[in-house]
This record gives C-alpha cells, structure tokens and sequence, in this order.
C-alpha cells in the first residue's frame, strides 16, 4: 500500500496523544522496578486533558537548503507563513494572514495545505476541506498574487469544497484539478475553467482514483503535468461493472440513508483502467495503447519520464506477480517496453523513480535477488546495477542527489525492529555507509534538506516518545530540539514500568520470531500472570517494532500496571526487512501459516516463562489482526482463552480484490486457501471469550463481515459478545468520546474474563 516516507513538516505543533508518531522499544532490563507513582487510564490517554505530543506541522524547504517556511498560528485567526534561516533562527514572515482574507470576508483562510507556483509567484491554497473518503479532501482553493497581494478563488463558480487535488503547471501559467469527476484547466491569473476531460459521471471518473486504487496502491490525484506544461497525463477508470456495497447510516435523522461504495471483492469485476495523455493546445487526448485487458491489469503508478517526450507507465497483472515498465509517447500512444519485474508470490509497485544521467536512467527497488535493494536501471537497455548490495532490505529511498553522487535510504541490517538512516553512492565505485550514529539505537526518520546540510530528524523508542530535532547531516549532530516530549517521557517514567523486553523466539524449523513483552511493576518471576498478545500477522504490517506506539501503546502500559503481561510477536509474512522469503512464506496462505507461527510462538513461551498462566491467555487486533484474532480462537480453542476481534475480516471473498488478490491469488485458483484462512469456516470450534467489534460505516472491511461471523457462531449456538459503534468507520474514532469508549469496553472485557494479577 505504502512506498517512501517522506514526511515535509517542520513546524512544531500540538495534537492529540491518540496520533502519536510512531516509535521504538527498550532492551530488556531489569525485572523488577519501583511501583507506579500515577496510574494510567483510558480518560487520561484517549480523553481531551490526555498529554498532547509534540509534532510537526506541514512546511517547505527553502530551495536553498538553509532555510525553511513554517505556518504559524496569527493573532487574528489563519496562519502566517514564516521563513526561519536554520543556522541562526533567524525568522521572516513571508505571507500574513492579514494578507490572506477573500474579498467580502472578515476573517482570513484557514491554510489546510499550500503549494507554491514554481516561479514563486503565486501561492495556491487549500481550505475548507471536506470528508472524502479517508482525508479531507474535497476543498476550497485560492490563489495569491504575492507581488501584487491579490487573492482569487479557484474555480469561482464552483460549490463550495467541490475541487479536489489542484496543482499547479511547471510553467506557472495554470491550474490543474478534478471537479464532478473530470479534469479542469484555468488560467493561474483567473478566467474561466475549461474541461479537459467532459465524460465523467457516477461511472467514468477522470483523474481521480476509485476506492480501491487509493486503499491499496495509494493512487490519490490520478494525473501529473508534463514538465514542458503542454500536457496532462492521467487515469481514467470506467466503474461500470464493479459492484455496489450498500452501507445504511442510521444516526442521522428520522430515516435511514444508503450510502452507495463501489467496492470490487476478491474475484469480481475490477473498474477497467486506461492512460491517457491530453494535449492542453489542442484539446485531444491520445490513449496509450497498452495490452490486455484494462480490468484485468492495474496500472498503480505513472509519471513523466525525465522530460516531457515519455510517459513512465508501471502496468501490473491481476495477479501481480508481473509488472511492466514501460515508456509511452503522448503523440501516438506507443508504448515501449524497459523492463519486466517477475515474482513467484507477488511485486510491489514501485513510487515514482528518480531521474538520473540527463533522463538515461532511474531509480528502481526490487527483490530480484532476495532482498529489497536498490537499483539503477538504464532507459535504453534495462540492464539494472545493484546499488545496495547485502543481506539486508532498503525500507524506505528517502533523497537522491545525481550531483552529490548518492542515494540516501533507512534500513536495519542487523535489527529489523529498528531502522537507521544509509547512503550509497549512485554510480562508479559501491560504498554503503551507515549515517545514523551507532549510539543511537531506536526508529529513526528523516527529511533530508536540498543540499543534504540539514535534515528534519525524529527519533524513539517503544519505551521513548519522539523527539525532533534540526539535524546538522555533515556532523550527524543535531542544531536544535524542535519537539522534546518531555511530559510523555515522564507518564513513561512515572508508570513504574520495568523497560520493555525484546526478544527472539525460536518455533522450529530454523524460524524464529521477533517479540516484545511488557511486565506489571513489581514484577514476581514466581508467580504467574495473565498475558495479552496484540497481533497484526497480515502482509501489510510489523507490530514488533522498536518505536513509540502513541496511544494505544500507553493503553498496554495501562493494562500491565493492572497487573498483565503484553506481549506481540510477528510471524513469518509480516512486513518486516528480514528478506524476500520471510515475507512472501505467506503467499497463497495468509491466515493460516501466521496462526500457526503464532500458536508455536506462544507454546514455546508458555514453556520457557513459567511466569505466564496458561489458563490466562488473550490475544487482540485490528483489520487484519482482528481476523488473526478470530483464526487464534477458533483453531486452537485448548490455547486462547479470550479474544478481542477489532474490525476484522471474517471471510477473504469478502475483502477488496487488488490487496486480497496479491496474497492469496484467485479465489477460484485457491478456493482451499480461501475457505482455510478464512476464520469463519472455523467458527464451529470456539470454546473461549470472544468480544466482536466493529463500525457499522466501515467502508474498509464492511460491518458485513460481523453480521456474517455472528450468524454463524448463532447457527452453531456460541456464545460470544458483540459491539457495534454507528456510523463510525474503520478506525473508530468519530464522535464525541468513542476513543473512550471503546477502550474502557475493551477493558472490562479483560478485567472479566482474563482477570490480572500475578497468583
């Protein structure tokens, strides 16, 4: 779903606990530690006086390298844009919010986001935004006249917050964005829009991805400006086909209402996807002539190709286990092949490359020879050269410089908890060097500056909460603190907690699995206690990761100091940099060797922790680890005593087709892997609590999926509780208190049926 972190904040700010940043864990220590001197609970974590963390606010850098613009909260409401010099501090209000008032308004715009125009003319701004399905993106935009301190709305006849993802051409000359599902151009100066695109409707939409684009290949604004200006490249999917899952909001008055998702479920009809390019002159577009059928092949990524004579398509099978790079030319619609990537399991769509030696070459991550590496490919031939050699995987390509001669990237070789900052050089002689110091374990983060003077860098730990700071690259030394953290470290502190242990469990067969355990204060290895694992086990994600867990990881503080041992571990499949074969092991049986590792997991910690009690085991999650969930308890009922099944997917036909499909196939070509990864198939054999919850407006993994598991566990007459939070969505955080909620549900859940305390 996710490529390269590239994070453009710098603004310290404020936001709630429940977004914390991720971070990292403690090496074991001690055993025992001193009781708490405050206690935590679910109001003091989830509810409004909750310590507020420290962050960064989205800002720009200078092109200069030595300089950065930061938005800052101005006396009359809106916000300023401040540029402060990094070595000295120095600060310059660059636009004020007085400036920024519309005619015949009293306040000014509330900047949600901003661009500005490559000339550096004119500030485009984003306001007023409204749900569009995950972000608020459905908006107001307007333009600022620096020189002349003129400002003009965006597609002025337009309703209000009905433009989505505007930006502005290489050239300055006009602005680009999708209204009512087409693709619109106007004069950056103001005039009249025209429609570039004029068939789209309920069905054809333009420029914009469909659901299930934007979920899973992270396809949001689906058209990019060619670099001369005189063209617009973009997607158009034709939805036609793709069925309908009818979600019933009940909450909003005396009726209830449908709301309509176009939603393909593993093994239905995909929307039917075609590129093209439009020539802004003359009006035309010119569609590239790919092979095959348009719903039965993805094309996750395109961009301009280094120049303006090629487009650079990523087209990928149904299956995708085979992508292909090619190049196509807007004039006639011709594609050209470059490379094709193959994999046994599946391939990941790569971000847009980098562009090197005058567009004669680019930037390409594959695991060709097991492990995720980097690669530059030559346009002319394919050949690709291994920039990254070793066992390890590049996790993240953060920052190319072709003038520097380097690539900089994030990796852990020797750790796949924690992740560290490495360059390599791009050309000539390989040199992979570790930048992070060797002093400084942890999850670590960085935006790199141009020129790579300066870079943002965040650092923590799981028993640490972030800190951000203005990092001095040339000396890996940092300038100054932009975000300490200070009181989370101290609820941190004040918990009473012993450091939290990572560790490696070995199952056999030469596997072994990372883990992490929480233990209560006063901690007696002689007695036994109850332990709760919190699983994720899918594809998608790491939960044994050396970082801070915001929230919900103070929400396991909280239950150790009632006396529970919390623990995870990732089985084999999980998304952690341990090579190829560690992570697509699970292909064709997601559900069901996870499970497995999982239950071999905590047997052999049951045998060599005599601390744990047997007869008090839980294990919780989310989406995918809520189906990790309901799999623990209903294939191996003897070991699970009680379950906490968040949103969870109940059967994978059920599921979307683009992220099912890439882990598990066709469901006619594995039917068996389908039904047996499935927990409901095994709903017959729960004998433990289990707690079911989920959002009735879940538009992710559907409230069906609940529906469908409890009127099986009926027709086998199981007892179990349920919840379900109206009208919330996959995340269940909408409305007033439902954080609290929700948690404090989940522990009395605990409190009864996995009772704490060591005995």
């Amino acid at each position: 779903m996710r490529s390269c972190w590239r994070i453009s904040g710098l603004l310290v700010s404020l936001s709630s606990i429940a977004m914390a940043v991720p971070v990292a864990a403690q090496p074991p220590a001690a055993t025992t530690a001193p009781a708490p001197t405050e206690s935590l609970s679910v109001e003091g974590i989830f509810g409004p006086k909750a310590v507020r963390i420290e962050s960064v606010r989205e800002s720009r850098w200078g092109k200069d390298g030595e300089s950065y613009l930061a938005l800052e909260s101005a006396a009359q409401g809106g916000q300023d844009i401040v540029r402060y010099a990094i070595a000295d501090g120095k600060r310059q209000v660059v636009v004020a919010a007085s400036d920024l008032v519309p005619p015949g308004a009293s306040a000014p715009l509330s900047i949600d986001s901003y661009e500005w125009s490559p000339d550096n003319r004119w500030l485009l701004i984003q306001t007023n935004g409204q749900r569009f399905r995950r972000t608020n993106a459905l908006s107001d935009y307007w333009l600022y006249d620096v020189a002349n301190k003129r400002l003009h709305k965006v597609g002025k006849d337009a309703a209000p917050s009905t433009l989505l993802y505007a930006t502005v051409s290489p050239d300055s000359s006009r602005i680009a964005y999708v209204r009512a599902n087409n693709i619109y151009v106007e004069p950056i100066s103001g005039g009249a829009p025209t429609a570039l695109t004029r068939d789209g409707d309920d069905y054809v939409v333009n420029g914009l991805a469909d659901w299930v684009y934007e979920e899973e290949f992270s396809v949001h604004r689906a058209f990019e400006w060619s670099p001369d200006s005189k063209r617009i490249a973009f997607l158009r999917f034709d939805t036609k086909g793709v069925g309908t899952f009818d979600m019933i909001k009940n909450t909003g008055g005396q009726y209830s209402k449908v709301i309509p998702l176009q939603y393909p479920k593993a093994g239905t009809t995909n929307s039917a996807v075609t590129v093209g390019a439009i020539d802004l002159d003359g009006g035309a577009t010119r569609w590239f002539k790919l092979s095959g059928d348009p719903r039965q092949n993805y094309v996750p990524q395109i961009s301009w190709a280094g120049g303006a004579e090629a487009l650079f398509i990523q087209q990928s099978n149904r299956l995708q286990n085979s992508y292909n790079v090619l190049l196509g030319d807007p004039a006639t619609g011709a594609v050209k092949p470059i490379l094709v990537e193959k994999d046994a399991a599946w391939v990941e769509a790569n971000a847009a490359p980098e562009w090197l030696k005058g567009g004669g070459a680019f930037t390409w991550l594959s695991e060709r020879d097991g492990w995720r590496h980097l690669y530059t490919v030559d346009r002319a031939t394919g050949r690709a050269t291994l920039r990254t050699p070793g066992k390890f995987d590049v996790v993240d390509l953060l920052h190319v410089d072709e003038k520097a001669g380097y690539a900089w990237f994030i990796a852990s070789p020797d750790n796949p908890t924690q992740r560290y900052l490495y360059r390599t050089t791009l050309s000539g002689r390989l040199r992979v060097e570790r930048l992070t110091p060797a002093d400084q374990p942890g999850t670590h983060s960085y935006n790199i500056a141009p020129g790579e003077h300066w870079a943002l860098h965040t650092v923590s730990r799981f028993d640490a909460p972030p800190v951000t700071d203005m990092l001095d690259m040339t000396r890996q030394q940092p300038l100054r603190t932009l975000a300490a953290n200070a009181p989370l470290a101290k609820e941190v502190t004040d918990s009473g907690l012993p450091a939290t242990e990572f560790f490696r469990v070995d199952i056999g067969g030469g596997t072994q699995l990372d883990g992490w355990l929480i233990k209560p204060p006063g901690f007696d290895p002689a007695k036994r206690y109850p332990i709760l694992y919190f699983v994720y086990g899918e594809p998608w994600g790491q939960t044994v990761a050396d970082r801070w867990a915001g929230a919900q990881g103070l929400w396991h503080r909280m239950l150790a100091q009632k006396g529970y041992l919390v623990a995870s571990l990732d089985p084999r499949g999980t998304a952690t940099p341990r090579g190829r074969d560690w992570r697509k092991s699970i292909y064709r049986q997601v559900g069901i060797l996870a499970s497995a590792d999982y239950a071999a997991g905590v047997r052999k910690m049951l045998a060599t922790r005599p601390y744990i009690d047997p007869a008090r085991i839980g294990i919780w999650g989310w989406s995918g680890g809520g189906a990790m969930t309901q799999n623990a308890l209903f294939r191996y009922p003897d070991l699970y005593k009680t379950g906490i099944a968040v949103a969870g997917p109940t059967d994978m036909k059920l599921y979307d087709t683009i992220y099912q499909e890439r882990y598990m196939g066709l469901p006619d070509d594995n039917a068996e892997g389908y039904k047996n990864g499935s927990p409901i198939t095994f709903a017959d054999r729960l004998k433990g609590n289990l707690l079911l919850i989920h959002g009735t407006l879940d538009d992710n993994v559907h409230y069906q999926n609940q529906d469908q598991l409890v009127d099986r566990l009926i027709h086998f007459n199981k007892p179990f509780t349920m919840m379900a939070y109206p009208d919330r969505s996959h995340g269940i955080y909408e409305g007033e208190n439902t954080s609290i909620h929700l948690y404090s549900l989940m522990t009395r859940y605990l409190e009864t049926n996995l009772p704490p305390g060591g005995r």
